[in-house]
């Protein structure tokens, strides 16, 4: 049994609609054993995906095929994600956080006044240099 690579995408819950595979597999991030494809291409059990969803990268190998989109629970069923596709997305979000730990968010919101001067200051930066 084999059944559409946008179809299932959309079962599995990797993408919202239908549209949003299509546009992801003719932009090159969906790749059917390691080759691009189009949206009409067969899945088959077995098969090896490597999907890019905007800094996200999946590895994974459909296990089973279904063409109703059902619960979340359900949908994980459908594939299992590789190791080390597990570890880059683990180490991507580490990244992240440590990054987001870094950034000092400021106290409290700039007053009006303050907020001019940030305006004013935008402005002569983008004057460029005299």
């Amino acid at each position: 049994m084999a059944m559409r690579v946008d179809v299932w995408l959309w079962a599995a819950r990797f993408f919202k609609t239908r549209n949003l595979c299509r546009q992801a597999i003719i932009g090159g991030k969906i790749e059917v054993g390691g080759v691009c494809c189009k949206p009409a291409r067969m899945l088959r059990v077995g098969d090896m995906l490597r999907i890019t969803r905007a800094e996200e990268r999946f590895e994974i190998e459909v296990q089973g095929l279904s063409g109703r989109r059902g619960a979340a629970n359900s949908a994980v069923t459908l594939y299992r994600e590789t190791e080390a596709s597990l570890a880059g997305r683990e180490a991507l979000r580490e990244q992240k956080r440590l990054l987001a730990a870094s950034v000092q968010m400021p106290a409290r919101r700039p007053s009006k006044q303050e907020r001019r001067k940030i305006h004013r200051f935008k402005q002569n930066d983008a004057a460029g240099p005299l």
